[in-house]
């Protein structure tokens, strides 16, 4: 797994991106584009809560993609990789205000592929369907996920991490736990993966925003509520 301390960005291994230049919106539209292991995303979680309220009172769009990090996983589970994981979430505790916890880094043995808490988002997201406020139950399920990961340190593939988050966000843990097994959510998912890779995705956190004159790259990495509104603001044709 690589990062940059500076820009605040978790990268994707080597792969191809295109972005479709050409893409427009008749309504313009925010994409936040992340991953619920991306530690840099679990930072900037606050300032995106504040910028998807933000959308809802402009009248903007605002759509979740899952990128996939580390999907099918890659990285050893070693001491090297533990040391390089704690350094990296103490630099981005520091800078942002995130809590950590840690405890995930004491397993002997973790399997950091992203695949399935992805899944569970995706899948989230098609049983909240078309209520009023399934974009904001979307994300509440989003930074649960993050939460239980990096603070309460458990594990995203284990049978009963996503039942109290099923719980607290209105859905049917039963319901959910038949969907997110289904050969339809993994295709979904990496449907997904896909549109990440056409929105050109490099790295997570990702904004972006799509107007009637194309797609206009806001944010790569880490950025305050402020920095990007003001981007947006100054992008948005109306």
């Amino acid at each position: 797994m690589e990062c940059d301390p500076e820009t605040g960005a978790c990268l994707l291994p080597d792969a191809e991106t295109a972005r479709d230049e050409t893409a427009t919106s008749t309504q313009a539209q925010v994409y936040y584009v992340g991953d619920p292991m991306c530690s840099w995303c679990w930072g900037m979680s606050p300032e995106i809560e504040v910028l998807a309220a933000h959308c809802v009172e402009q009248g903007l769009g605002f759509r979740l993609v899952m990128g996939g990090l580390r999907a099918g996983g890659g990285d050893p589970w070693n001491a090297a990789f533990r040391d390089f994981l704690r350094q990296e979430w103490t630099h981005i505790a520091a800078r942002t205000g995130q809590p950590f916890g840690f405890r995930l880094l004491e397993r002997s043995a973790f399997s950091y592929d992203t695949e399935p808490a992805c899944r569970a988002v995706v899948t989230a997201r098609e049983l909240f369907g078309e209520a009023p406020d399934a974009s904001h139950r979307e994300l509440a399920f989003f930074a649960a996920v993050q939460r239980k990961i990096y603070v309460e340190g458990e594990d995203p593939k284990e049978p009963g991490f996503y039942r109290d988050i099923c719980t607290a966000t209105g859905l049917d843990p039963a319901e959910f736990e038949k969907s997110f097994s289904s050969p339809e959510a993994v295709a979904a998912t990496q449907r997904e993966f896909q549109l990440a890779r056409q929105l050109g995705v490099r790295g997570f956190p990702t904004v972006m925003l799509q107007t009637t004159a194309g797609l206009h790259e806001i944010s790569v990495g880490y950025a305050s509520f402020a920095t990007l509104s003001n981007r947006i603001s100054n992008l948005k044709v109306t």
